[in-house]
């Protein structure tokens, strides 16, 4: 494996946010986010290519995970998903970047949905993989269909005492246990995964989990800072900017069938590519694809 590049930080009001950085220092930026459970190692293939085409690659760790650390013990580990905008949106300014392509998933792609919908101005596309990714809180108690249930397993686990200590205490088990769920066609090894594991023992990451899966659920409280962005994202604003969605075939936690109905939340330019044989993790699967797409829209958006 190549020697990973230099971790970099920023401070943001809430945070010290851990960065890597490829490429160009005065190429077109991009933002790459990654989700639960992982980390920037996700993105090692799809940002040195994007690098190699001239492009300025910001890769974050997401709060709760590897070196990114809250700046006070008093802040609230909030894990919902108006922190990871706002995140996502402080890693732009700090770093003086006016506009970026945002790509990510899961969790990553949340906060790039998030920006891309709020704050359209600062986002010249979009690679959202998995669909549109804002989640509907107000509808969060009506029941879905038994199959989906199972798959979101985890979730109720969470949502329990029992959960977080399961979290506490196993958490590269468990979380190795989703990445074969999620993604039962990559056979990815031990190191690879313990690489990324290294992450999840940073100090706020069971708190920031926990309750990023109770908050969606309506089981916890929101942090009363980022009030007004959850009251925004109530509304499921669309997203204008030009985006391509992304969706593995093989995905075990979310189908591809329900991205299907995904361009009704797209005003702009959009098109939506489901990936042969890959699974939930489409930047360690098929970086190919992704990178592709990432291009796609930097050539289509340039000038």
């Amino acid at each position: 494996m190549a020697t990973p590049p230099a971790v970099h930080r920023l401070v943001t009001p809430t945070l010290e946010i851990a960065f890597e950085e490829r490429g160009p220092a005065n190429g077109p930026s991009v933002v790459l986010l990654h989700g639960f459970p992982d980390d920037v190692r996700a993105w090692d293939s799809v940002a040195s290519a994007l690098a190699a085409a001239g492009l300025r690659c910001i890769v974050p760790y997401l709060r709760g995970y590897g070196a990114t650390r809250f700046r006070e013990t008093s802040t609230m580990r909030s894990g919902e998903q108006a922190a990871l905008g706002a995140d996502l949106l402080s890693v732009l300014d700090g770093l003086g970047i006016a506009c970026a392509i945002l790509a990510g998933y899961d969790w990553g792609g949340r906060a790039a949905c998030i920006v891309s919908a709020l704050w359209p101005t600062r986002v010249r596309a979009l690679v959202s993989i998995g669909g549109y990714n804002i989640q509907n809180i107000a509808r969060a108690l009506e029941p879905d269909l038994p199959a989906q249930e199972q798959r979101y397993w985890y979730q109720w686990y969470f949502n329990t005492e029992r959960g977080r200590a399961g979290l506490a205490g196993n958490r590269v088990a468990l979380c190795r246990l989703l990445w074969q769920l999620w993604s039962p066609n990559w056979r990815f090894d031990e190191a690879t995964f313990r690489r990324t594991a290294a992450s999840f023992d940073n100090p706020d990451f069971v708190d920031v989990v926990i309750h990023s899966y109770r908050h969606r659920h309506r089981n916890a409280p929101g942090d009363p800072a980022l009030a007004e962005i959850e009251r925004q994202l109530a509304a499921q604003p669309a997203i204008g900017v030009p985006t391509i969605v992304l969706h593995g075939a093989a995905d075990g936690v979310d189908p591809s069938e329900s991205s299907q109905d995904a361009h009704r939340h797209f005003t702009g330019p959009y098109r939506r590519e489901v990936v042969p044989q890959a699974g939930h993790f489409l930047p360690w699967e098929t970086p190919d694809a992704v990178s592709a797409a990432v291009l796609a829209l930097a050539a289509e958006t340039s000038g």
